[in-house]
């Protein structure tokens, strides 16, 4: 699987088990691209609802994507209101019973 970089060399896949010490993802990439089509997420917002699914706060989604925490929250409120939910876990239980 090749990697989709965007201009600053972030990876804008969804992440992979690769054993770099986070969880494995509970969607692959086919429940992904139907969650990206089905709810019109911008390939930064499943990077983004990926991490949070997996259990990562805020700040450490921001470090890792080394972008602002502030801009975290952004994407998250932007997922919400696409999603129509208002909560991480109520996000994430959606996609899992929509992408079975």
């Amino acid at each position: 699987m090749s990697e989709e970089l965007d201009p600053q060399g972030v990876n804008l896949q969804p992440a992979s088990p690769s054993g770099q010490g986070r969880a494995a993802p509970l969607l692959g990439e086919k429940q992904w691209s139907y969650l990206q089509r089905r709810y019109e997420l911008t390939p930064r917002e499943v990077q983004i609802a990926d991490l949070v699914c997996q259990g990562l706060r805020n700040s450490s989604i921001a470090k890792s994507l080394n972008i602002q925490p502030a801009t975290v929250q952004a994407h998250v409120r932007n997922i919400y209101r696409k999603v129509r939910v208002r909560s991480k876990i109520n996000m994430l239980l959606k996609f899992v019973d929509e992408a079975r």
